[in-house]
């Protein structure tokens, strides 16, 4: 079975809101995260990849778990991040093109809006509360 690596960021700022992204043709949100490119190890890929779907530069505060998941014959492995902002947003950036929004999302918003990864919204809402 092929295997994919990824990260994924949980950026909690001074209002107790975390930052979420919202891809294109799509109303789903969900933590700033991708995959791991060649070279890279799960911080450096966490750090590129907030930056990139949101325009924040990071500090890794704490390092979470793992989550570890099928997707489409695909064995997933995501190393979850504790990040800190440090500064103001430079405006998304995504090489990719699949980023349309990104915005800080309170525990009340979470919990009214659809999530890509459904799984992660428990996690989200300790960090809120």
């Amino acid at each position: 079975m092929k295997e994919w690596f990824g990260s994924a960021a949980i950026c909690i700022n001074e209002n107790k809101e975390v930052l979420m992204v919202k891809g294109s043709n799509s109303e789903s949100w969900a933590i700033p995260s991708g995959g791991i490119e060649q070279g890279e190890t799960p911080e450096e890929c966490c750090i590129r990849e907030v930056k990139e779907e949101t325009g924040y530069d990071i500090v890794i505060e704490d390092s979470l778990f793992i989550k570890e998941t099928e997707i489409k014959g695909y064995k997933v492995k995501t190393y979850y991040f504790k990040v800190k902002k440090t500064g103001e947003s430079a405006g998304i950036n995504d090489p990719d093109n699949i980023i349309v929004d990104a915005g800080w999302k309170s525990l009340r918003d979470i919990q009214n809006i659809q999530h890509a990864y459904l799984e992660d919204l428990e996690i989200l809402e300790k960090f809120l509360k």
